[in-house]
């Protein structure tokens, strides 16, 4: 039986690389909820199981930063604000649904 190798270009990030974008325990699930549409931070806070403030505004902070979503704050009391997956984040999904599939298959 023959193995299935990953074949890594040299002029490509590491894998190490990917895994510090969205290897964080709370990037998948975020990139999830946000799949389906805008949301805003409370929703997000309310949607995804378990985060708190803290490590939400972390997360986000860096997955901005990373170019997977946009933020965009509103002029209103208290303020608004609303995140979306941009089309680097969109391209993600796949790749996340392929995981979910594996884990539904082999974890129990």
């Amino acid at each position: 039986m023959s193995k299935n190798k990953i074949l890594i270009s040299k002029k490509t990030c590491s894998l190490k690389d990917v895994l510090d974008i969205i290897g964080g325990k709370w990037a998948m699930p975020i990139i999830y909820h946000l799949s389906k549409g805008k949301m805003r931070f409370k929703e997000l806070e309310r949607t995804v199981d378990g985060i708190n403030t803290r490590m939400l505004v972390k997360e986000l902070k860096n997955m901005e930063v990373n170019g997977i979503l946009t933020r965009e704050v509103f002029a209103t009391v208290p303020p608004t604000v609303e995140y979306t997956l941009t089309i680097k984040g969109e391209k993600l999904l796949p790749s996340i649904a392929s995981l979910h599939n594996w884990g539904q298959e082999f974890i129990e």
